[in-house]
């Protein structure tokens, strides 16, 4: 059946200049060729062209989930409050979450990510250990209500998403589980034409343990990754860890306050010394579930909050403001010091090591104290790597000096073990007569998302560049405007449709062939054939859409070339 899409028919409007508010190249270059319309902050409507690319992408997943078994099912979006409420994430998401309630006061949500509603489901109909594994998935719309949508369809407040859950009854099995997954996702991203790492990560709101993103290393990425040039270590910033290695801090005289007026931040303190930064112990205050708790760095580094957060989730990390000193006569603004804070808990990064010496606060006003050795004047309740990472940092694997990319994420698999099933008691009746705890993984992939990442990856100067598995056409034919090259422009476009090719015929009246020309390399269909000055020989132009190359080619050439 011929797949052809006349350009006078379809809906689409490109435009010569970028968007006002668009910032990324994907924003720009998917609003000028007419694929996604902007409806409100984070809101999308994806237009024919999008459709087609946004389709084709979910192909490619759905044929990789089937390849290892997985079952496709739907979910709902609208969901009861009661499941997400039962496993803490109803105030756990906080603002992220839309919330809404029925006409009789019920309250529900739009949902983020479905382990709850997909546990339950299981619990309905999975009831002995005959029924797994089962591995279940959907490409869903999700919702977040995000406090700065933008980058387009990147980082909206509507997007779609794959998300797959596997439940098994032996940690064996998920392990097997997650392999099968990890290899699809591979296998998906390849056949998209995605360049993207592989990196370990964090669980975060997700729970669980065994954790990694893929990432599609692009300028306009949001997501930061360390990548080691020497071995295969890659992991994003907020899952580097720095070992712990206490050293002999018995050399070290006792500790000695100081003088130091009007030096409350590092900075002026190390400049009235005359010290590096790297010297001195930085002790940042921050509320915990609203328990003032301090976390002390080198003073040359920063706190990665996120990265805070995320060892101490689900509890909630905010800064403290003046209004936390009232008081609080242990807490001396801009001279704190870990030194006899008896009454507050106390966090340090693993470079706080015991045995190592520091310039730090005094509690007392304009005034620090040195030599004060962790371990032996003040004690650690909680070792936690939690500064910002730094190219140059030491790999955690082979200790060569790391480099620091950005990204895209655009997948992540969790092993998730039992803290759902724990949650909604997900039992089956094992092998032995008795019930089994089930243990279940989450693996979720960014479908609108990727469509962004892969137009950041191949655009260039002239417009969007998709590779052939999910470009809206196999080949863009373009009538250069005379009544001939028009009739063999539709000629040969039907030729090819015939033959089992996607194709996008560009025979619009009255629009000058240069205008033609712009839109197919803006549009960005692998293939460009054009009808033009010699089409009353039969010969075409064939036009390879990433690298340039032309060639002039017969009738029966092009369809030959095209249809191998």
């Amino acid at each position: 059946m011929a797949q052809v899409q006349r350009m006078s028919r379809l809906m689409v409007k490109t435009l010569r200049d970028d968007p006002a508010d668009a910032e990324t190249l994907s924003h720009k270059l998917l609003v000028r060729a007419g694929y996604v319309r902007r409806n409100a902050a984070g809101i999308w409507t994806w237009l024919p062209l999008g459709k087609k690319v946004l389709d084709n992408i979910s192909r490619v997943v759905r044929e990789e989930m089937d390849a290892i078994g997985a079952q496709e099912v739907l979910l709902p979006a609208l969901l009861p409050k009661e499941a997400y409420e039962a496993s803490g994430r109803w105030e756990e998401y906080g603002d992220l979450l839309f919330r809404l309630k029925d006409r009789k006061g019920a309250d529900y949500l739009l949902g983020p990510t479905h382990e709850e509603i997909f546990t339950q489901t299981v619990k309905d109909q999975c009831t002995s250990y005959k029924d797994l594994p089962v591995m279940l998935y959907q490409i869903q719309t999700k919702y977040r209500d995000e406090a700065r949508p933008r980058s387009g369809v990147l980082r909206g407040r509507e997007f779609q998403m794959k998300d797959s859950y596997s439940f098994d009854t032996t940690d064996e099995g998920l392990a097997e589980s997650y392999r099968l997954h990890r290899e699809a996702y591979i296998k998906i991203f390849n056949r998209l034409g995605l360049d993207h790492r592989i990196v370990s990560a964090v669980s975060g709101a997700m729970g669980g343990s065994a954790s990694e993103e893929f990432l599609a290393p692009a300028a306009a990425g949001e997501d930061t990754f360390a990548d080691c040039p020497n071995c295969d270590y890659a992991a994003n910033t907020e899952a580097v860890t720095f070992g712990l290695k206490a050293v002999d801090g018995s050399a070290h005289p006792a500790a000695e306050d100081i003088a130091t007026p009007d030096t409350p931040t590092i900075e002026t303190l190390a400049a009235q010394l005359g010290v590096d930064a790297s010297a001195t112990l930085k002790n940042l205050l921050v509320k915990v579930d609203g328990e003032i708790v301090a976390v002390g760095v080198p003073g040359d580094r920063e706190v990665d909050l996120g990265k805070l957060g995320e060892h101490l989730a689900p509890a909630v990390v905010e800064l403290v403001t003046a209004e936390d000193f009232e008081g609080r006569d242990d807490l001396v603004r801009g001279y704190v010091g870990p030194q006899g804070l008896a009454k507050v808990r106390y966090i340090a990064d693993p470079r706080v090591a015991p045995g190592t010496a520091w310039i730090t606060g005094a509690n007392k006003v304009d005034t620090h104290a040195k030599n004060v050795v962790a371990g032996r004047d003040f004690e650690v309740d909680d070792y936690l790597d939690v500064v910002v990472v730094e190219e140059g940092d030491p790999c955690p694997k082979c200790g060569t000096g790391l480099k620091l990319d950005r990204a895209i994420e655009i997948g992540h698999i969790f092993q998730l073990g039992r803290k759902y099933a724990d949650t909604f008691s997900l039992d089956v009746l094992g092998q032995q007569g008795k019930p089994v705890r089930v243990t279940m993984g989450s693996y979720g992939i960014g479908v609108s998302r990727a469509v962004a990442a892969l137009a950041e990856q191949t655009a260039d100067d002239k417009g969007l560049s998709w590779p052939a598995e999910i470009a809206p056409a196999d080949v863009h034919v373009v009538a250069a405007g005379k009544a001939l090259q028009t009739e063999l422009a539709v000629e040969v476009a039907e030729k090819l449709g015939a033959a089992g090719l996607r194709v996008l015929v560009d025979e619009r009246p009255g629009v000058s062939p240069g205008v033609k020309f712009t839109d197919s390399e803006l549009i960005g269909c692998p293939k460009i054939l054009v009808a033009g000055r010699r089409a009353a020989d039969g010969v075409l132009e064939l036009k390879d859409r990433r690298t340039g190359e032309r060639e002039e080619l017969t009738v029966e050439e092009a369809i030959a070339r095209l249809t191998a």
